[in-house]
């Protein structure tokens, strides 16, 4: 496949195999933690800086708008320079972004944002790829895989967070950088990977004919599902420390309760994407995603203090369940890893700009009405239409079923 270049895996030795794993896992413990760890503090940040809801919420839609406007240019420029090199400049521009956002200023956080999105942007789209590229035959497992570890460092962030902020009066800054440390190992491990890439000529290659993904009705339902499942979380990580800060519980325990929202994800992202791929087809998964949802977010609206646990579970399964759904359909509905990067860029490019509103809007509603009520009936709303974009994306179907024939790779 032209540009997807890497050594042939049928001669890979099991050191470097498990280089290889290791390699891909640091790598997603870096595409969530560096935003959950905001969604923890945002209140600190808030106060110190003086910030309005609505301007808060952009720290928050700043990687969002960077995962819209680049995901599409990420195949592209994996073709033309390799996966594996365009990853490790992803995660140097990530560490970088994450020092810049923790230790100059208020102009230096939205800045060091934007770099940090523009990371993770590329990391989002190019992973299910590079599982389908480097191991055809174990995607589902690959999947649960780095689904597990991302969600694992998600959460700690989540929970960490606030306790390392009073650790020798660092503050929420110290707190913040302390999240770049997974990117520098992250460095490390993957270099070994750039003396691996073999530059393949284009004689060498098979022209693929180009897929009409951005026509397909399936593609689009894919791409539905996978902005507003990102919306609901990107918008829960952001605001639901301060709803329940409002409802009675203290700054410390909103963040634990956060993490549990995370940590529920966990088991969810590694048995998702295993079962999924043996199911005929996955529609029953793509509703029970909005049900749960639904219920999780009317238990906060509605329930008791004593079920808010409870309710945030049930958004973090639901979460997990659409996360990796999401990413399994990039590979269950294409034939390809160029076309599972192509559906990748394609559903988080427009997905993510419709998930960009989420925070943003959430904060500016509730600064109108004056609760937070009218904000998350807006989220129970979303869980009806991903009940629907779910089941049509759920439909055991492939996004271009005449595929030209591609050098077969074999798995790990």
């Amino acid at each position: 496949m032209k540009g997807y270049t890497s050594l042939d895996q049928t001669k890979i030795s099991p050191l470097n195999k498990w280089l290889l794993i290791i390699g891909i896992i640091l790598f997603a413990a870096n595409l969530r933690a560096p935003l959950t760890s905001v969604g923890a503090l945002i209140s600190f940040i808030r106060t110190d800086l003086e910030l309005s809801h609505t301007l808060t919420g952009t720290l928050t839609t700043l990687p969002l708008l960077a995962f819209a406007i680049l995901s599409p240019f990420a195949p592209k420029i994996a073709r033309k320079i390799s996966m594996e090199r365009t990853i490790f400049l992803s995660l140097v521009i990530l560490a970088i972004g994450l020092v810049l956002r923790s230790l100059f200023g208020v102009g230096a956080l939205f800045v060091g944002t934007l770099f940090v999105g523009i990371a993770i942007a590329f990391g989002n789209v190019l992973l299910p790829g590079f599982i389908k590229l480097k191991f055809p035959f174990k995607v589902g497992i690959m999947t649960g895989i780095y689904s597990v570890f991302m969600n694992i460092f998600a959460a700690l962030a989540s929970g960490l967070s606030v306790p390392l902020l009073s650790l020798g009066d660092i503050g929420w800054e110290g707190s913040l950088v302390f999240w770049s440390i997974p990117a520098f190992l992250a460095i490390a491990v993957w270099i070994p990977q750039l003396k691996k890439v073999k530059n393949v000529s284009q004689e060498e290659t098979v022209e693929r004919k180009k897929t009409q993904i951005w026509r397909s009705p399936l593609a689009w339902s894919i791409t539905l599902f996978m902005g507003l499942q990102s919306l609901i979380f990107y918008t829960t990580i952001t605001w639901l420390p301060e709803i329940l800060q409002e409802i009675g519980y203290s700054s410390s325990a909103a963040g634990w309760l956060l993490f549990l929202m995370q940590f529920s994800i966990i088991p969810i992202t590694f048995i998702i994407p295993v079962v999924a791929e043996k199911m005929k087809n996955q529609k029953l998964l793509g509703g029970l995603t909005a049900v749960f949802f639904a219920i999780g977010i009317s238990g906060v609206l509605f329930g008791h203090q004593a079920f808010i646990p409870v309710s945030v579970i049930f958004i973090g399964v639901g979460g997990g369940t659409a996360f990796s759904l999401s990413m399994m359909f990039f590979s269950l509905r294409t034939s390809s890893a160029h076309e599972a990067a192509e559906m990748s860029g394609m559903a988080q490019s427009v997905g993510y700009l419709l998930a960009a509103i989420g925070p943003v809007l959430f904060g500016a509603l509730h600064d109108f009405t004056g609760s937070w009520t009218t904000p998350l009936f807006m989220l129970i709303g979303v869980s009806f239409v991903i009940f629907i974009s779910g089941i049509e994306a759920g439909k055991k179907k492939v996004i271009n079923e005449k595929v030209s024939e591609e050098p077969q790779i074999s798995g790990v």
